[in-house]
């Protein structure tokens, strides 16, 4: 089976790919290092074709509600016009856990996303996810402030991106099947607490300082808005289990 994996080369992305291979398929890896432009849409018929399902793992860096759905709605609607004509039966997205409750910031573009995707008829299968481990190292590398180290006041149930890579290849093995089952990871954490673990396990010596953030996204950090439904399904890896092979 051959699987087309958008954003190719991102945090997730490469997961994809890895898993994809280990599922036994053969990978099609799409990212502007492969001269395809998810934003134009330039090349991406000719690279779709053949393919049995397309996993877009593709983001944007902006936290801007406007960048983030002006992103996420174009690079949809790119694929799935593409898949139309490259007679691509399966689309399989990535969205949040919580992001419909925040709709805002850059969760406002994934549920643009969702609602793009979820207008076409039929076709498609959608995983919504929380945060993954690795997005500690996000906020590490961009909370540093001087000698401090500030970082969102958070409750949040990290999952490994490898774990959620290997769950979107099984979907796209299959037929598609709409929204599926939340996944999330073992336990609920502090951003503050996982923050501080990987400080300590790089050698970085900072004080934290957890900081609310205002507005609506501010507010689902802290009320558990962004932990996974009774219902969700969960997997085996700890935050601390992954520090000990990421740490270096």
């Amino acid at each position: 089976m051959k699987i087309v994996v958008a954003g190719a080369t991102g945090s997730l992305g490469r997961h994809v790919v890895a898993a994809v291979r280990a599922a036994g398929h053969e990978p099609v890896s799409i990212s502007r290092d492969s001269g395809v432009d998810l934003v134009s849409g330039a090349g991406l018929v000719k690279r779709l074709r053949g393919a049995s399902a397309v996993i877009d793992a593709s983001a944007t860096s902006s936290n801007s509600a406007r960048k983030s759905v002006d992103f996420f709605t174009t690079v949809i609607r790119n694929l799935l016009s593409a898949e139309r004509e490259a007679g691509v039966p399966h689309h399989v997205a990535i969205s949040i856990v919580g992001a419909a409750t925040v709709n805002a910031n850059y969760y406002a573009g994934k549920v643009a996303q969702e609602q793009v995707l979820q207008a076409a008829p039929s076709g498609w299968s959608l995983l919504r996810t929380t945060q993954f481990h690795e997005f500690v190292q996000q906020v590490v590398g961009h909370g540093k402030v001087g000698p401090f180290q500030v970082v969102p006041a958070m409750r949040s149930q990290p999952i490994a991106a490898a774990e959620v890579a290997a769950e979107l290849v099984a979907i796209a093995s299959g037929d598609p099947c709409g929204v599926v089952p939340e996944l999330a990871g073992p336990r609920e954490e502090r951003m503050a607490d996982l923050v501080r673990r990987y400080l300590a396990a790089t050698g970085q010596r900072r004080p934290v300082i957890e900081v609310p953030v205002p507005g609506a996204w501010g507010r689902a950090m802290r009320n558990g808005s962004l932990l996974p439904s009774a219902g969700a399904r969960r997997r085996r890896q700890t935050f601390g289990e992954w520090l000990e092979t990421h740490a270096g």
